[in-house]
């Protein structure tokens, strides 16, 4: 994903851009991930946040949700930040663990976490996991419809161009969030015979963003006659746009993303903007979720195995003529974004 980022870049999931405000007392642990506290209290449920980053506008404002839906329940919450160091965070799992909490939320964590996972498990702690892939059972998952919201953005590219076109996608594998995402795509492709995918790209790490826009602008000028770019998470669509911008393309390439922030929104908002729409949740409306479940859990509390949150299809058009600069904004506009009824608390 970020979303990424959810990019969600997706090591942003999903992965780069974005800060978080300190939380109010921090120390660095053992491992030296830094993990921070937002207070303490006898009678509150402590609930672990394994977060693989949080440098990114997707996972700084799912973080934020996932902070004020603990202060609105009274969690004591503990985060603890790997900075996209996948070895890191399975540190960070085991000294979670270590603390007893009486749950665990795990932030787009790889596949590599999944031990550390079990061994928290096998200590009778619930684990839930927000974009991660964690191969126990056991485990309560959450997360964004991403089959969902690839085919929100790709059926627009289809009705954008009749079905009809040469395509550049953007795509990583092995983030869940993306490789669902792709599960979409190929459906899609399958069905519409008439998109041709001339050129795979994609990259995740810290600088998504930049060598997206370079592998785009190579591709383009190798496929002159593209014109559309699937591009199904933020970092990737921010990518292109650059390079179709460089490149002078507007008029004709248009791009299909997936995740908004606000710098996404505006990007879209911008006259002559290639990047057209995207199909996202409200990511602190997703951390809220998310962090509510934990809750369930460390209360002992049934909840579903797999909890979705459902996307909306947003336009540039649609922002522009309403208005909307910013993802509170944008919650207003669209209100199938604010989910309180899934993984609902009764206090």
């Amino acid at each position: 994903m970020n979303t990424f980022t959810r990019v969600l870049g997706f090591a942003a999931a999903l992965v780069a851009g974005g800060a978080l405000a300190a939380c109010s007392s921090a120390a660095s642990d053992q491992s030296g991930s830094s993990a921070s506290s937002t207070g303490s209290g006898d009678d509150r449920p402590t609930i672990a946040v394994s977060a693989r980053t949080t440098d990114s506008d997707f996972y700084s404002l799912w973080l934020s949700g996932v902070k004020s839906e603990a202060e609105k329940l009274n969690v004591d919450l503990k985060i603890y930040d790997a900075n996209g160091d996948d070895s890191q965070q399975i540190l960070d799992l085991q000294s979670a663990t270590a603390i007893q909490p009486d749950a665990i939320l795990v932030d787009h964590g790889l596949e590599g976490v999944t031990p550390a996972a079990v061994d928290a498990l096998d200590a009778g702690i619930p684990v839930v996991s927000f974009d991660s892939v964690i191969d126990d059972d056991r485990v309560t998952t959450v997360s964004q419809s991403d089959h969902d919201l690839a085919k929100l953005t790709a059926d627009q590219l289809v009705s954008d161009t009749g079905g009809s076109a040469k395509v550049v996608y953007v795509y990583v594998a092995g983030f869940e969030p993306l490789d669902l995402r792709n599960e979409t795509w190929e459906d899609v492709k399958t069905a519409n015979p008439g998109l041709q995918q001339v050129a795979q790209i994609g990259v995740v790490n810290e600088s998504t963003v930049v060598q997206v826009a370079e592998q785009a602008k190579a591709a383009l000028q190798e496929n002159p006659d593209v014109t559309a770019i699937f591009a199904p998470y933020d970092d990737f669509a921010k990518g292109a746009t650059q390079a179709v911008q460089e490149l002078g393309l507007q008029s004709s390439v248009k791009i299909y993303g997936a995740d908004i922030s606000d710098a996404d929104i505006a990007v879209l908002t911008e006259d002559s903007s290639p990047w057209v729409a995207t199909a996202t949740t409200d990511p602190s409306n997703v951390g809220a979720v998310a962090l509510r479940t934990a809750y369930l859990k460390a209360e002992g509390q049934e909840t579903d195995s797999s909890v979705l949150v459902p996307p909306a299809l947003v336009t540039g058009q649609e922002l522009r003529d309403k208005g909307i600069t910013t993802v509170a904004q944008l919650v207003t506009a669209f209100p199938s974004l604010r989910t309180d009824e899934i993984s609902p608390v009764t206090q």
